[in-house]
């Protein structure tokens, strides 16, 4: 099944952190391909920019979502996930967190972003 809907929302009141630089195809961090999670009190928002991928939540293997340019997909905290790249893409990763939350450091809010 794929399912091209985005029932997840984020949630109120939470500023933007970050935004990582614009991955494509060919070049992205390795662990995105893998099972990885947001840490815990960050939401992340993935935004295709051009072409298409399909995103996974682990716990919901069966059920990829297509993301297309232009679109988005929610990702709340802790919630184990991957990206499926099979074609020309260009996306980026948005990083949101509570203003009175001290947050994690730059580069630590994604187990698939870590070194």
């Amino acid at each position: 099944m794929d399912d091209t809907t985005d029932p997840i929302e984020m949630p109120d009141g939470l500023e933007l952190a970050r935004t990582t630089d614009v991955f494509d195809e060919t070049n992205h961090p390795g662990g995105l391909l893998r099972a990885h999670e947001v840490a815990d009190g960050v939401w992340g928002r993935l935004v295709v920019h051009t072409g298409s991928l399909r995103f996974v939540f682990d716990d919901e293997a069966d059920r990829p979502r297509t993301v297309d340019a232009g679109r988005s997909q929610v990702i709340p905290p802790r919630r184990r996930h991957h990206v499926e790249l099979d074609g020309p893409v260009t996306f980026a990763i948005e990083f949101h967190r509570r203003p009175a939350t001290s947050g994690p450091t730059e580069g630590s809010e994604s187990t698939g972003l870590q070194p």
